[in-house]
C-alpha cells in the first residue's frame, strides 16, 4: 500500500505526520482478514495507532460494504456522499495540520472515479487546492493509465507533487523501464519506484 511506505518513511525521519481516507468502498469489518487488510485499517497500523472505532470514523468517515465507485456502493446502500462535508472535512485537517506536520489524504480508485452523481475524485482534489502524489502500478497498461491521470489533473491546474510507481504483482518490464518511459512524457516530475513489500 503507497501511502503506509510513505507514513513509514515520515515516522522514520520523526517527521509529524497524518492522514485520511475519507472514502472507502469494499468495507467488510465482519470478516476479521479483509478488516485488516482494507486501507483504513492499514494506514491507522502505519500510523501506530489501533483500530478503534473513533479512529476508523476520524480515518474514513464514509464507509461502504460493496467494492465498488463510491457513487455506485453508496446507491446500494440507499445512502450517498455530500460533496461539501467532504470537501470540509479535508478543509479541516488541512487548516489544523501544523507547519511541522505532513498531511495525506487518500483518494479512492483514481482521479476518474465517480464520486457521487456529479463528481469525481479530480473534483475533490481540485476542490481542495493541493498538489497530488500520483501512485501508480507497474502493470501492462500503467503508462496510459499514469499519463491519462497525468493529463486529467494538468487539465485542473492541479500541480502533481510527485509518481510512485508501486510494484504489481504481474509487472511486464523493469520498474525502472517503466519509471524511464514515464520520465519521457513529464517532464521534470520527480518519479520513484517501490518494489513490493519494501520501504520507500
Amino acid at each position: 500500500h503507497g501511502l503506509c511506505r510513505l507514513i513509514e518513511r515520515d515516522r522514520r525521519t520523526d517527521r509529524s505526520v497524518e492522514a485520511l481516507k475519507p472514502v472507502i468502498s469494499g468495507w467488510n469489518p465482519e470478516d476479521p482478514g479483509e478488516f485488516e487488510a482494507s486501507d483504513t485499517v492499514r494506514i491507522l497500523r502505519a500510523l501506530g495507532r489501533d483500530a478503534t472505532p473513533a479512529a476508523i470514523d476520524a480515518c474514513s468517515p464514509h464507509r461502504f460494504r460493496e467494492p465498488l465507485s463510491p457513487d455506485m456502493a453508496a446507491a446500494r446502500e440507499n445512502r450517498g456522499i455530500s460533496f461539501d462535508l467532504l470537501v470540509d472535512i479535508c478543509r479541516e485537517a488541512i487548516e489544523s495540520a501544523g507547519d511541522e506536520e505532513t498531511l495525506y489524504i487518500e483518494g479512492v480508485g483514481g482521479v476518474m472515479v465517480p464520486l457521487t452523481d456529479d463528481k469525481l475524485v479530480l473534483d475533490w482534489i481540485a476542490a481542495l487546492n493541493i498538489p497530488a502524489i500520483l501512485v501508480v502500478g507497474s502493470y501492462l497498461g500503467t503508462l496510459s493509465h499514469t499519463l491519462t491521470a497525468a493529463l486529467a489533473l494538468e487539465s485542473r491546474n492541479i500541480p502533481i507533487y510527485s509518481v510512485i510507481i508501486s510494484e504489481s504483482e504481474e509487472s511486464p518490464v523493469p520498474m525502472e523501464e517503466t519509471a524511464a518511459t514515464l520520465q519521457r512524457f513529464l517532464g521534470g516530475l520527480r518519479i520513484e519506484t517501490v518494489g513490493r513489500n519494501k520501504q520507500l
